[in-house]
């Protein structure tokens, strides 16, 4: 069975809301992302609609190359995926895209996060909240906690992912055009 490689792109903005997530989780990366191709133009999360105002989010077809990416530092992991495993991740991301107007960002549930209180509310999510979800609609999550308390480092520690870079994401961005596309840098 052929796979495809399938990436996390774990990242930190510094933006003021970010540095008061990464206070309380004391993890270098507060934003997460799933991406489905190498040239990083299908990345989804959950996040501000609106680069300057983060109390107004949702669902994020992200544009890495502008706004609030541009001086993010970052981590990429892959994965493997079989094709049936990324339509099932792609269904389940189409459908929230089509009803887009229907869906918030959880900012109640990063508050259920801080209390270790699991908390599912219906078309809301966190940024890693949504990429645990897409990673269970495909089969591939084998986290061991509810998908409601997932934060980017439980992402970032599961089993099967590879680093393929780590740095500054404009650097990245940058070598796309020496086909050197994913150094690996530590």
């Amino acid at each position: 069975m052929e796979r495809e490689k399938v990436y996390l792109l774990l990242t930190d903005t510094g933006t003021m809301f970010t540095r008061m997530i990464k206070l309380y989780t004391r993890k270098p990366y507060n934003h997460a992302s799933i991406v489905f191709d190498q040239h990083f133009n299908e990345v989804y999360s959950f996040g501000r609609k609106r680069p300057r105002n983060p109390f107004i989010g949702g669902f994020v077809n992200e544009d890495v190359r502008q706004g609030l990416f541009k001086n993010a530092r970052c981590a990429i992991y892959s994965f493997d995926a079989t094709e049936q495993q990324i339509d099932k991740m792609k269904a389940f991301i189409h459908k929230i895209e089509m009803e887009k107007h229907l869906y918030r960002y959880n900012l109640l549930g990063l508050i259920t996060f801080i209390i270790n209180k699991p908390y599912q509310r219906e078309h809301a999510f966190f940024c890693s909240e949504f990429v645990a979800q897409v990673l269970n609609k495909g089969g591939i999550s084998q986290l061991q906690k509810p998908i409601s308390l997932v934060s980017p480092n439980d992402l970032q520690n599961m089993k099967n992912l590879q680093l393929e870079f780590e740095g500054q994401l404009a650097d990245l961005l940058d070598n796309e055009t020496t086909n050197q596309v994913y150094p690996i840098i530590y």
